[in-house]
């Protein structure tokens, strides 16, 4: 009897997603000149780059 597993790439596309919508954050944060749009700019680069690690490092079997 032989086992059979199967992989999905989900981990390798969140990742990929989060990672641009995080360098779109930093991006936002380098070209605002108020502080608090910058302010947003940041905290969205640090969230979103969080979250593409977890979605690189979760088991999505």
């Amino acid at each position: 009897m032989a086992d059979h597993t199967q992989t999905t790439d989900k981990g390798l596309g969140l990742g990929l997603v989060f990672g641009l919508l995080a360098v779109l954050g930093a991006i936002v944060m380098l070209t605002t000149a108020p502080q608090i749009e910058a302010a947003w700019g940041f905290a969205a680069a640090i969230v979103f780059g969080a979250l593409a690690i977890v979605g690189m490092h979760v088991n999505w079997n």
